[in-house]
């Protein structure tokens, strides 16, 4: 008769402190952000001085690593995408009688999408500057949809955000595993990104006010409009490339 497993530990926060030294390799320098499955940490290698990105797994929304070994296959397939942090090795500690894997990846320097949007006049963008924000993260991830996956998770507090003049280098965070790939899980990304611009410009307050091109993209945030003009983000990214602008 074969053992049963024991319980996996609930962990809802792994709270490391800043200076904290993990697995004898890194120090904690501070938290990141936090979701469903884990919290990230930046962290700093004690051998090189190296900053990194760290995400740990609550070992309740990680049993037998699967969700890790998601994380990081879909990270290494996708790794020429440019929005993505590269993905670096794996390690692993003993936290609470538990095993806690963590994923080690690039650290990428900018503001949280929600916290750059708070800093702005008035906490939003113009029209304009929102269409070249929801421009850049089109482009981003319709080359995760060309590979035949997708995001799953898209939202201000796991998007990096870097501008430069009319531009923006983003970067995500975080991805989220919703099952195999589907064009339902495709077009999810694609409300989400609407939904980021509508936010982004104002949302429900401005929205009456704004133009009938800016309109025509966000489709009255209604899913079937949406999915009737744009299925994938790189659908989205060819509309905004050949609009007409007036406004």
């Amino acid at each position: 008769m074969s053992k049963k497993s024991p319980p996996l530990t609930a962990i809802d926060s792994f709270d490391f402190h800043p200076g904290r030294v993990l697995g004898g390799k890194y120090e904690v320098i501070s938290k990141l952000g936090a979701g469903w499955e884990g919290e990230v940490y930046m962290v700093r290698e004690v051998l090189t001085g190296i900053e990194r990105a760290a995400k740990f797994f609550f070992p309740q929304r990680n049993p037998r690593n699967r969700a890790f070994l998601f994380y990081a296959k879909k990270l290494h397939k996708l790794r020429h995408c440019p929005i993505l942090i590269q993905y670096l090795t794996q390690e692993t500690i003993p936290y609470r009688r538990s095993q806690i894997t963590f994923l080690i990846s690039d650290y990428v320097e900018g503001d949280l999408l929600s916290e750059y949007l708070n800093r702005q006049p008035h906490k939003r963008l113009e029209p304009f500057q929102g269409l070249h924000l929801l421009y850049a993260l089109a482009a981003g991830i319709s080359q995760i949809h060309y590979q035949g996956e997708y995001h799953g998770d898209l939202h201000t507090d796991n998007i990096i955000v870097r501008p430069y003049g009319l531009g923006f280098d983003l970067k995500l965070l975080d991805m989220y595993h919703w099952g195999r790939p589907t064009a339902a899980n495709m077009l999810d990304d694609v409300t989400d990104l609407i939904r980021i611009f509508y936010d982004a410009i104002g949302g429900k307050k401005l929205y009456a006010k704004q133009s009938p091109e800016i309109k025509a993209v966000c489709c009255g945030l209604k899913r079937t409009l949406i999915a009737g003009k744009f299925k994938t983000a790189g659908q989205l990214c060819d509309y905004l490339d050949t609009m007409d602008w007036y406004s």
